[in-house]
Parts: C-alpha cells; structure tokens; sequence
C-alpha cells in the first residue's frame, strides 16, 4: 500500500511541477541500481535452495511430477487468457508512444540473430563470470536450478550445502525487504520524473492496463478457479474450495506477498481435503513458482512494451513468444510484496528492450500487485487440489469428507 501511496504521490508531482520533477529521478535511480545489484545473488539463492531441500519425502516423486504438470497446465491457460485479453482490448491505445520510447531509448538487437542462437543465447553462457550479470538471468536461472537438483542428490555430503543456501537465501530477503523500505520514495521520485516529461501521454496507458487486468483477474478468480476446482473434486470440490477460500484471499489481499500466504494456505488446503504432505510440498514450491496472476501481468507488461515499440503481437511467432515469455516471468516472480524486479529484467532481456523500460513496466506490476497476488496465493490452493486428485484417485475428496464429516 506504501508503494501505491508512493506512486500517486508521485504522479501528482509529475502533473504539477512538469518537467521540473525530472530533479528526483537521482532518487528512484539509486533504488533501481540497489535492487539491479540485488538480482544475481537473489535469483541463485533462492531457486537452488528451493530445489535442494526437496528431498526425503513420501511419495516425493509422484507428487512433484504431478505439482509440475499443474503448474505448468493452468499458467499456461493463465497466459493465453492474458493474451486474449490484450488482444480484444489494446493497453498501449491513445498514448503518445514515440515520446515514450524516445524517453526509454531503442530497443536491443535482439532480433538481429537467428532462431538458433538467440535459443543459444537464452540459456547459456560460454563463461561462468558472464552469470554474475543482470543480463544473464535465465541463464542463471538454469545454472542455479541444476546446482540445486546436484546438492539435494549429493545428500548428506551436501547437507552443509543446503544449510548454507538457506541461510543465504534468509538474508537475501531479508536486505530486500529493507532495500523496499525506499521503494515508495524511489519509485515515487522515477513516476513524478517520467509524469513529470511525459505527462497524460502515458497515465491512460496505465489506467487502461490496470482496468484490462482487474477484469481479467475477476474472470480468471471466479470463473477458472471454480473449473479447476470442480475437475479437482466434482461439485463438491468447487463447493469445499469456496468454503474454505475466503482466509486465504483476503490474506492475500492485505499482505500481497505470496510467502506471506504460506501459513494460511497449508492451514485451509488441509481443510479442503489435501494431504499433508501435499499440502507441505506444492504450496511453499508455488508461492516462489506457480503464480497465474504474475503470467497474466506478464501478458500484460509485454504486450505493453510491443506496442510502445510497433513490435506486431498477432503473427503466430509473436503469439507464442508473448505466451512463453509471460510463462517464464510468473515461474521467476519474487513472492514478496514488489519483488517482481527479477521478471521486469528477465522481459527486457528476453526480447530485446532496453533497460530505461524496467521501470515503466515495473509502475504495472506496483497498480496490479494486489489481484495479481489474490490470484497467485488462491492459485496455489486449487493447484494443491488438482495434485491430490492425481495422486490420490478420483475418489480423494469423497474419501476426506467420509473421515471427516461436517
């Protein structure tokens, strides 16, 4: 919420003082090169801990090979409902997008290279120091994921390992969540500088992206979330998620910070007939990799960047681009409140835009934050619904409310 406060406080000093607000962009310049300098160590720390403590549970492997197959299933239909969305209604329309773009600078040479390499380039480095780069972000995200799979099959002689990635990864979000005590003054003083330059040329484009979101949140909250939850459970299933959704969103909504929803999803998931160490395994695994709303928000930041630089979003290529790229920002998107500064870079990387557009985007994911993290956080217990189903059989929700009668 301070983060909001922040950014129309500082739209209201764009729109009065003009041109004279670009003296604060210093201001929000320091906190994006603080949170720039953040990302290698937070990104490395995070994903490889994650995987390296995955080890030693019943059923270990059925049930990660299940949570996967959900998590990727319905981010994939999160992201195509954002593509449709983008397509009927256009975020872009009406703003002056040559002031825009001359104010962030041309685009990469991203598209300057075949297929093969830049797929090459993508994923790879040929030198370990070229991943200790902002650049390099999926690359690292790669590294970081088979460093993390190495250390839990080392076990025991990679228990010190997986101390050490803990306690690295602790500390990373601890310094994030004191670098975001300055969010509120550093993106406020980059809003009041680009309002200030730019003016009504963009705010329509922001209010348009947040309108065109919140209508595909709604839609996606109620009308997918109760699909899922009946292919989970049948009638049933949709009548014990609703039940028992209620704590988990509103928690969502005040806290917006997916890790914050943890305790309270374990808590209702059991309570909507999912096994323990379900439950234990795909809602910590979801809140730092399954989040529908940050695919949609993917959509949405991509599809407003392709129109601010003429880039044609309908040929098949593009369509699937757009599909994958916004797949990729919600697997990377930090669960923390504002922590989505790893999938701005990861977009402006993947398809070529300059850096000066990370903070444009970034102002979307701050005006979304709220039902992106209703969707991400309510995501999780349904998913954890659709994984008991296979694991379990068909017959895993009849077979909880037998043992447990209302």
């Amino acid at each position: 919420m301070l983060l909001l406060a922040g950014l129309i406080l500082g739209g209201i000093v764009g729109v009065v003082f003009g041109e004279k607000a670009t003296v604060l962009q210093p201001f929000g310049d320091v906190f994006l090169n603080i949170m720039f300098v953040m990302l290698v160590p937070l990104v490395f720390f995070s994903i490889s801990s994650a995987i390296a403590n995955m080890n030693g549970m019943k059923r270990l492997g059925k049930i990660m090979l299940s949570t996967l197959l959900v998590f990727f299933s319905t981010a994939l239909v999160a992201s195509i409902v954002g593509y449709i969305g983008i397509s009927v209604f256009n975020p872009v329309k009406g703003i002056d997008v040559e002031s825009v773009k001359a104010l962030m600078g041309a685009p990469g040479d991203a598209e300057k290279i075949t297929i093969g390499e830049r797929i090459v380039n993508m994923f790879t480095v040929s030198d370990f120091h070229l991943l200790l780069s902002k650049s390099s972000m999926l690359p690292l995200i790669v590294f970081s994921i088979l460093f993390g799979t190495a250390t839990s099959m080392a076990g025991k002689q990679g228990e010190a390992v997986v101390t050490f990635l803990n306690s690295a990864n602790s500390v990373m979000m601890k310094m994030v969540q004191l670098i975001m005590y300055y969010a509120p003054i550093g993106l406020g003083c980059y809003f009041a500088s680009v309002i200030g330059t730019l003016g009504a040329k963009i705010i329509g484009g922001y209010a348009r992206s947040f309108v065109l979101y919140l209508v595909i949140a709604v839609l996606y909250y109620i009308v997918f979330f109760t699909l899922y939850a009946f292919i989970a459970g049948g009638k049933a299933g949709v009548k014990i998620y609703w039940k028992n959704i209620a704590t988990p969103s509103i928690t969502a909504i005040a806290t917006c910070s997916s890790a914050a929803c943890i305790p309270v999803n374990l808590e209702y998931s059991k309570k909507m007939g999912v096994t323990p160490d379900i439950a234990e395994t795909v809602i910590p695994l979801g809140a730092n990799t399954h989040k529908d709303g940050s695919v949609i928000g993917g959509v949405l930041k991509i599809a407003f960047l392709y129109g601010i630089f003429g880039k044609e979003m309908t040929s098949p290529s593009a369509m699937l681009t757009i599909i994958l790229g916004a797949f990729l920002v919600g697997a990377v998107m930090g669960s923390i409140p504002g922590g989505g500064m790893i999938a701005e870079m990861l977009i402006v990387n993947l398809f070529g835009f300059p850096l000066e557009a990370v903070p444009v985007i970034v102002i979307i994911s701050t005006i979304i934050d709220v039902p992106a993290t209703l969707l991400n956080s309510s995501g999780n217990n349904v998913s954890a619904m659709l994984v008991t189903r296979i694991v379990e059989g068909k017959n895993w929700l009849k077979d909880y409310l037998k043992a447990n009668p209302v």
